[in-house]
């Protein structure tokens, strides 16, 4: 019985790349600035979540760095409870893909394998805080993606 090896795809092959080199927290804010007061409220807060996605590239011609941006402001009539700012971010490997693909890739997958650990640590920090957890809504990149490209694609058909 024989045994083939699969080599994995090589950037002089021309075959398409995509790896995950590295993903990270590069910023983590929190602030409960009515503390310990707030603590005592009984009322349910509004939560506001922003959220905000970009890719560059960096270094070597194929790494690029995604970052997904997401605030989460809970605030009870006029006093904020807490805020928290976390941008996740990832460098990826992207070789060989054509340039048409290319920006859907950082713009759709790159968010899409990122999102998940950026609801964790908000997650994670407002327990932390002191406040029950709060899980974000699954995101639509895909919609995100489009909705950004929408303005140009009018813009270059007139």
């Amino acid at each position: 019985m024989s045994e083939e090896q699969s080599n994995p795809p090589s950037e002089e092959h021309g075959e398409p790349i995509f790896s995950i080199e590295k993903i990270y927290v590069k910023d983590l804010s929190l602030e409960v600035p009515h503390a310990p007061q707030i603590f005592m409220e009984q009322n349910s807060p509004q939560v506001d979540v922003q959220m905000h996605n970009r890719s560059r590239q960096i270094g070597e011609d194929n790494l690029y760095q995604s970052e997904v941006s997401v605030t989460v402001t809970a605030k009870l009539e006029d006093k904020t409870m807490f805020l928290v700012e976390v941008v996740q971010a990832g460098i990826f490997r992207i070789a060989n893909v054509p340039q048409e693909h290319l920006n859907p890739v950082l713009g759709i997958t790159c968010p899409n394998i990122l999102f998940p650990y950026a609801r964790e640590v908000v997650s994670d920090a407002i327990n932390r805080a002191g406040f029950p957890p709060l899980l974000l809504s699954p995101v639509n990149f895909e919609a995100l993606y489009q909705q950004q490209i929408a303005p140009a694609e009018t813009a270059t058909a007139h």
